[in-house]
């Protein structure tokens, strides 16, 4: 007579037979957040919008830039970061707290349950995003701003001091200020509250403070994200920046710090929220 087959003895005989999966790996985890960064059109449309937004501004004040105004050819090129950056910051904040809003943050911490390893998947995302944008939007502007410095504007020359230092910055320091809205959004998890607290921090907070200039509030400006923006600039620049102002002279490097600082402080506290409280 033929043994009736129980549960778990199907159980069992499947189980035996189902292939090996891995389990929750930081690979795959990096994987998924690359796909929902892809897969949402509105991702692509904001990156084009930063670049034609970084692109159109050098353009347009490349046209008002003489030769006798003290502005360089690098300026030129990087003029369109003022705006960009706002793009920028939209995008970090926006991988963050996608999930939040949508409620499907707790069916991914249910499959990936260490928490941090998404928090670090999404900081890779968004800067190889970042990143990858700020080059096409370098080359938009430097194409944009063409006629501009064969005309009147200064012409873009690589010996002059500091130069390539600020078309480099303006890829990294746009990088920063997406993990800057990433840090934010994953702080904040409100879409809202981390846009305007970005704003304020790389933006509103220094234009407001240079209407009281002095010694506090030159010291506050220093110490905003907002410094980053000093590797955007030729020697030159600088030393009149720094020769103006009554705060802490950090010169290039130092504003990279000090952004840089706010981006680690931020994401160190998104993961220790991360870890240590329930997810709303």
């Amino acid at each position: 007579m033929t043994p009736v087959a129980t549960g778990a003895s199907v159980a069992a005989r499947v189980a035996r037979g189902a292939p090996a999966r891995p389990g929750v790996t930081f690979a795959r985890a990096l994987a998924a957040e690359w796909t929902k960064l892809t897969s949402v059109a509105a991702h692509a449309w904001l990156a084009l919008g930063t670049v034609v937004a970084a692109a159109g501004t050098a353009f347009g004040l490349g046209m008002f830039v003489r030769p006798d105004d003290g502005r360089s050819g690098s300026w030129v090129v990087v003029s369109g970061f003022v705006l960009a950056q706002l793009g920028f910051l939209v995008l970090g904040s926006l991988v963050a707290t996608s999930e939040y809003t949508t409620g499907t943050a707790r069916t991914t911490f249910v499959a990936v349950p260490r928490r941090l390893p998404v928090l670090g998947a999404q900081v890779l995302v968004t800067a190889g995003a970042a990143l990858l944008t700020a080059l096409v939007a370098l080359g938009a502007s430097y194409l944009a701003t063409t006629s501009a410095r064969a005309g009147d504007a200064p012409a873009l020359d690589l010996s002059v001091p500091g130069t390539a230092r600020a078309l480099l910055g303006f890829v990294v320091v746009s990088a920063a200020v997406a993990l800057l809205g990433l840090g934010l959004g994953a702080l904040l998890r409100r879409p809202a509250d981390a846009l305007v607290v970005g704003v304020v921090l790389v933006v509103f907070g220094d234009y407001v403070l240079t209407m009281f200039p002095g010694p506090v509030a030159d010291t506050v400006r220093a110490l905003l994200p907002s410094s980053g923006a000093r590797l955007l600039q030729d020697d030159a620049a600088l030393a009149g920046l720094d020769a103006v102002t009554r705060g802490p002279q950090l010169g290039a490097w130092g504003g990279g710090a000090v952004l840089a600082a706010w981006v680690l402080v931020l994401l160190g506290a998104a993961a220790y929220r991360l870890r240590r409280h329930d997810v709303r």
